[in-house]
């Protein structure tokens, strides 16, 4: 499933090289960025791939979307200047963000991971998720406090949310919350996932999007330089570390060569370890 079709940047040029965004993308863009049902876009730090998810993501008002304190101005101008073509339904009409979109981002994860330490971001996140059903905050705050702390309902809340997460590693914690948050209908934005994944788990999630885009009508347009989630992934792939950008085939990027390299340097090792198995 294509909810989002193509996004094509602003093309002003600006001479101070601290203006971001434009010092990042300027002279990035020969064409416009054409989405598939999992688009990859690929590139070494700060080359430019999580600053065009998330004007993405301001763009198409997902959840999840950041707004800075500092130079926001300039991005609310880069936006204004670029402009995103959604993808048309049977009837030629234009089809809409599924309400569960998102924006997802390897801290958001990594947050989810530190309530396994902090009881105030267990309880942060608890009243939230209760707000968003439209639960009133400040009644069940009066229910789970007491004159002298937690009420017994809010400790066996709580001893329920902590244990629930203790009980996985955090890349258990990182593919169960992915599991959760991953529903059908949905266009997702992923900013390195791979993040706290072993190598076994990036597998797993790879096939998790894969199976969400076969069978549950999702979208992804996923930043990573992960060569497992590269190679597993049935992607276009922009290769961000190109000026101006271009799409690229996964064994053809420079992490996936630089792996490539490293093993066939050692091969012998490997050899040798095969050869005392036989």
């Amino acid at each position: 499933m294509i909810y989002l079709r193509e996004f094509k940047p602003s093309g002003r040029k600006v001479d101070h090289s601290n203006l971001y965004p434009y010092n990042t993308l300027s002279g990035k863009f020969y064409e416009s960025l054409e989405f598939e049902s999992i688009t990859i876009l690929y590139g070494s730090n700060g080359s430019g791939k999580s600053t065009v998810l998330n004007i993405l993501a301001n763009m198409l008002q997902l959840e999840g979307a950041e707004e800075y304190h500092y130079g926001q101005m300039y991005i609310d101008r880069f936006i204004e200047e670029s402009s995103i073509q959604m993808a048309y339904n049977e009837y030629g009409y234009p089809v809409k963000i599924p309400e569960d979109s998102r924006y997802i981002k390897s801290e958001d994860m990594l947050y989810e991971i530190k309530k396994i330490q902090q009881e105030e971001a267990l309880e942060n996140g608890y009243l939230y998720e209760a707000y968003k059903r439209g639960i009133d905050v400040d009644e069940l705050r009066d229910e789970l406090y007491g004159m002298y702390g937690l009420t017994p309902k809010g400790k066996r809340i709580f001893d329920a949310l902590a244990f629930q997460q203790e009980k996985y590693s955090n890349g258990e914690t990182s593919l169960q919350l992915f599991i959760e948050f991953l529903q059908p209908d949905g266009l997702y934005l992923l900013d390195e996932p791979e993040v706290s994944l072993s190598l076994d788990s990036q597998i797993r999630l790879s096939k998790l999007i894969n199976d969400m885009v076969r069978f549950f009508n999702c979208q992804f347009i996923i930043a990573t330089h992960s060569p497992i989630m590269l190679a597993q992934l049935n992607s276009k792939i922009y290769d961000f570390d190109k000026t101006p950008i271009k799409s690229a085939s996964w064994y053809e990027l420079k992490d996936v060569q630089f792996m490539y390299d490293f093993f066939m340097k050692h091969s012998n090792k490997f050899e040798s370890q095969k050869s005392k198995h036989e």
